[in-house]
């Protein structure tokens, strides 16, 4: 017998039993992120955030897992779902809490049906997480399930009664560049002459830029680096979840997998954008600044990051969500996957001849962002 337990907590799981269950090495989904993100103030009710992680069981071992949440807000998703919320309250429903399958506060595409490397059973464990899921949705009497940034590994364990949504991010893929001029000679003139423009302007602006790993940062340093994320969030009205704490234990637990690129003023770090790395991709996370200066956003973001991903010989650079900008910058759109499943049935029919629109038009958004692609046409 196969059996579904929930945890309150990831640390529940033994962290070896958790990652074995992992196909590769993507970082948001190692029990040390999910962890780090619990133990240091970041996954807090009061802020919509309780740990429902999903395990399946055979005799006390692990077969499969799913990073789990029961959501009372729709905060730190960044698949909305506002607007669907509005209408059940309107309709005399809670829409909150609900369950969400994702990694918090990371629009980040990866595997969310962790089922180990096993290919005959893969399939079959996908689909009893899932129907877990619901079956829990349902005991607890919630009104819906969301399984956001899917890998494609993970969307045949989904069926019909899933609602579909798809959105489109920007990714940057490495063609084997020998070098940032090499990557910029793929570009168009016109492409390749702006870029260029953006990184001699900004060295007109008396700033050094460095890439560096979080292992090499001392103490200080990485407290400057959590004031301008928390101070960039705050100027623009938004809430920095991710806790001082929690950006510590980064340089702690992943060291030169953490990397960061900063921008100084003399001694005084003006500006960062954190990222991680995998074995084959880097992952753009958080900015922040304490200077208005142009271009400097697309030079720590972006440049720096390819730079990177060249040098180190990775094969993607996934610098963050939505920025139709970065298409300039030689990043072409991908699509995103996430299911949507609403326990009402009627609530569910209207929801899905709601999104139809939204559907068709994301196909023609899409077709139309490659036939802009900033490469030059062979």
């Amino acid at each position: 017998m196969i059996e579904a337990r929930f945890h309150d907590s990831i640390d529940d799981i033994a962290a070896a039993h958790w990652d074995a269950l992992r196909p590769d090495d993507n970082p948001f989904l190692s029990h040390a992120f999910l962890a780090g993100l619990e133990r240091s103030g970041c996954i807090r009710p009061d802020w919509g955030w309780q740990p429902h992680h999903l395990g399946l069981y055979r005799d006390g071992s692990l077969l499969a897992a799913a990073p789990l949440y029961l959501k009372g807000n729709s905060h730190g998703e960044f698949v909305f779902d506002w607007s669907w919320a509005s209408a059940w309250e309107r309709a005399g429903g809670d829409y909150y809490p609900k369950l969400l399958n994702a990694v918090p506060y990371s629009p980040v595409t990866g595997p969310r049906l962790l089922v180990g490397s096993d290919a005959t059973q893969a399939a079959a464990l996908r689909a009893l997480l899932v129907a877990a899921m619901q079956q829990q949705a349902q005991q607890l009497k919630l009104s819906s399930v969301h399984a956001n940034f899917l890998a494609e590994a993970d969307l045949d364990a989904f069926d019909d009664t899933w609602i579909t949504r798809s959105d489109v991010q920007f990714h940057w893929h490495n063609q084997g560049y020998a070098d940032f001029d090499t990557f910029l000679a793929a570009l168009n003139h016109k492409k390749r002459k702006n870029i260029r423009h953006e990184r001699k302007r900004l060295a007109e602006y008396g700033l050094h830029i460095d890439m560096v790993s979080g292992a090499e940062l001392d103490t200080a340093a990485w407290r400057q680096v959590h004031a301008l994320y928390t101070a960039t969030f705050d100027a623009k009205g938004n809430h920095a979840a991710l806790t001082e704490a929690f950006f510590h234990y980064l340089r702690r637990e992943f060291g030169h997998a953490v990397q960061v690129a900063l921008a100084y003023r003399g001694s005084e770090i003006v500006a960062m954008a954190l990222m991680l790395r995998s074995a084959t991709t880097l992952y753009g996370r958080y900015w922040g600044a304490s200077v208005e200066v142009p271009d400097l956003h697309f030079e720590l973001c972006y440049y720096q990051g390819i730079e990177y991903a060249i040098a180190q010989g990775l094969q993607r650079f996934e610098p963050g969500a939505q920025g139709e900008h970065k298409l300039a910058r030689g990043f072409l759109p991908v699509r995103t996957h996430s299911r949507h499943y609403l326990l009402h049935e009627g609530f569910r029919a209207a929801v899905r001849r709601a999104l139809a629109p939204e559907g068709e038009s994301m196909d023609a958004y899409a077709e139309e962002l490659l036939d802009r692609s900033p490469y030059a046409k062979s």
